[in-house]
């Protein structure tokens, strides 16, 4: 296995320190954040930057294609490769896949996320029904992984809760019958605490040759105090530390391994717990720690 992080967990640092900071520690790669991003407000890390918001380690989707460049600078002088490029288009933006696409090919990069609709958001916009919009999805789906293969690339979809892909099961009927090398799924513990979960293994080989790529944070569920008219209790879900989170980061490892996956494995931390500096390098040290040695 390689490791890398995504640089939405690394909103306190330029892409240049990001780089330079994470090839230092001895992370194997970097999955670098393009969107434009929004000035810092909101929920905040302790330095007041948000990890959604005023992100320094975000490259700006407006005008990326004249950043490539820059971008390839900043990786091959750290010594990182890309484990992907972590992009925010959705699937029905088609000239923003395409440009995401474009850059991902250039940069050599590999594979790059397009986002999938969030369902309840969907059905208040259009009055669409889930099945509606996953059909319009598929479509846009099939064009990006058109696209993807005359450019050399593969488009991921993200296990991602609120999205029409919470889950493997889910995934795998959007991308069905398409060429699994160019477009993948993205499997990510964190957000199954959220929705989606289900067997990691059983899930594993579900996928079978879809399973491109692994995201690895933590989450937890916890009891607001406050209740319901009916008098039920209201929980809510937030990030955690790698060890302490909801999921078990150990079991999730033994299930790749017993799967066979040797692929790429990225952070992206959202806890706070620890100083970013610090938090990269443990989490580093707790990866290498779970992943199984080669014979």
């Amino acid at each position: 296995m390689r490791f890398s992080v995504f640089t939405a967990s690394t909103p306190d640092w330029t892409p240049e320190q990001a780089a330079t900071t994470l090839a230092e520690q001895g992370w194997d790669g970097i999955e670098w954040r393009i969107v434009d991003d929004r000035p810092a407000e909101g929920t905040t890390v302790p330095d007041g930057r948000s990890f959604w918001a005023g992100n320094k380690s975000t490259w700006q989707f407006t005008g990326i294609r004249d950043q490539v460049g820059e971008i390839a600078r900043i990786t091959d002088q750290a010594g990182l490769e890309y484990s992907g490029i972590g992009g925010y288009q959705q699937a029905s933006n088609r000239d923003g896949v395409e440009t995401m696409l474009r850059v991902t090919s250039e940069l050599g990069a590999r594979q790059v996320r397009v986002s999938m609709p969030m369902y309840r958001q969907e059905k208040e916009r259009t009055g669409e029904t889930y099945t509606q919009v996953f059909d319009r999805t598929r479509a846009d789906l099939e064009w990006a992984v058109s696209r993807a293969t005359e450019l050399g690339v593969k488009a991921l979809v993200e296990l991602h809760h609120m999205t029409i892909t919470p889950s493997a099961s889910a995934a795998l009927r959007l991308v069905d019958g398409l060429d699994p090398e160019h477009v993948g799924v993205i499997h990510d513990l964190g957000n199954l605490v959220i929705e989606g979960h289900e067997d990691h293994l059983a899930a594993f080989e579900l996928l079978g040759p879809y399973l491109a790529h692994v995201h690895v944070k933590n989450a937890r569920w916890v009891d607001t105090g406050d209740t319901r008219a009916d008098g039920s209790s209201i929980w809510q879900n937030e990030w955690a530390p790698l060890r302490t989170g909801q999921a078990s980061a150990s079991d999730y490892f033994a299930a790749l391994a017993t799967h066979g996956y040797d692929g790429w494995v990225t952070i992206e931390d959202f806890s706070t717990d620890l100083p970013l500096e610090t938090r990269t390098a443990d989490n580093l040290a707790y990866l290498r720690s779970l992943a199984p040695v080669s014979a």
